[in-house]
């Protein structure tokens, strides 16, 4: 896995890459697809029965496609919004078709001269086995850059949520206290990682003690607050921030961030990056009740999507990259071994029982 990353649950095995012959077309798979498709649709938080498993045969490229065998699929929060049919920032996930979500796979079969058989690639190819794509839908990935998985997560799109939306939203300054709500998830432990970079005092709220001493001890984090102990959040904040939050990064919405938003300081930012608290709700929350805090200190709430900064991945990639191999940034990687475990996987990453990223490996080596 590398040096600075974190295993919770397993040790990710190096990868011994069977490499195909490289001739167009490559050798092809034979055989069954496995594929998630939504059953139907939650009321409150997913359970396995939202989830119905089914069988098709392995697909053979068109022009200008390629077939990727899946190394890792992704579990994330935001799959539960699109698990709704509530508006949203995209379109509803439709019942009956494979549930959509991030992969790392390998070429194995291509009619893409730019792609040949044994690249490695990520894109939103869904919770199956074998994904039929084009170049568009996929970005190739350094496999001697990192591991392949950091594809799905520091090196993807919770890494670049974590780049963007602390830089370029929240613009941190030397000496700036940043409070980090889902502190331990993928997202949340790359940002206060980031702004102790910046110069910054960041504190972490997250519901373990285990993952709290992992953000202290690990990550840099100057203190963490365990939103299920702490009897009284709010007070516990604002003496953890004597002088105020001049940052809070919000991914969970709901009580948490009622505790911070009244210890804002003057001209203080709020990056609202996530609602993780709202997802699975059967009647909507009543929302923020507190915010004299925003309107008397004139602080900033900006809503953040990753996708608006994507033209500038290459950029975020490059230079996290360098602060994983100088040992300046730290990941963590919750995986669950077993495609067939996928939904399982992230029901449990919605309870919270993931520490940094929740991943699945689907196949073996060769």
């Amino acid at each position: 896995m590398g040096v600075n990353a974190l295993a919770l649950t397993l040790r990710i095995e190096d990868y011994r890459i069977a490499r195909p012959n490289p001739h167009k077309g490559g050798t092809m798979a034979t055989g069954v697809n496995r594929q998630f498709v939504l059953a139907s649709r939650p009321t409150g938080q997913p359970s396995t029965d939202n989830f119905r498993l089914v069988e098709a045969p392995i697909p053979t490229p068109g022009p200008n496609q390629v077939l990727v065998r899946a190394h890792y699929l992704s579990v994330d929060p935001y799959l539960r919004i699109r698990m709704s049919e509530d508006r949203s920032y995209a379109d509803p996930q439709p019942l009956g078709q494979v549930m959509t979500g991030g992969m790392v796979g390998q070429v194995i079969a291509s009619n893409l001269a730019s792609f040949p058989v044994a690249d490695f690639v990520e894109g939103e190819l869904g919770w199956q086995e074998y994904a039929l794509t084009d170049a568009a839908s996929v970005r190739k990935i350094d496999a001697k850059l990192a591991p392949i998985s950091t594809a799905l997560g520091v090196l993807g799109m919770p890494g670049m949520t974590a780049y963007f939306s602390l830089l370029e939203v929240g613009r941190p300054k030397p000496g700036d206290t940043v409070v980090v709500s889902g502190a331990a998830g993928a997202v949340g432990q790359v940002v206060g990682q980031i702004a102790k970079l910046a110069g910054c005092r960041t504190i972490g709220i997250a519901g373990s003690d285990a993952k709290l001493a992992v953000l202290r001890e690990q990550m840099g984090f100057d203190a963490t607050l365990n939103y299920k102990t702490e009897a009284d959040l709010g007070r516990a904040v604002a003496e953890a921030c004597p002088n105020g939050v001049d940052i809070y990064f919000d991914s969970v919405g709901g009580d948490i961030s009622q505790a911070v938003f009244p210890q804002m300081a003057l001209w203080g930012r709020v990056v609202l990056c996530g609602l993780m608290t709202q997802y699975g709700l059967a009647e909507p929350d009543v929302g923020a009740r507190d915010m004299r805090r925003l309107l008397y200190h004139r602080v900033r709430l900006e809503g953040f999507q990753t996708e608006d900064w994507r033209d500038r991945y290459p950029e975020a990639v490059r230079r996290m990259a360098g602060w994983i191999k100088e040992r300046k940034l730290i990941y963590t990687e919750t995986v669950t071994e077993g495609f067939e475990n996928t939904p399982a996987a992230f029901i449990a990453m919605m309870r919270g029982d993931n520490l940094g990223k929740a991943l699945v490996k689907v196949g073996g080596t060769s």
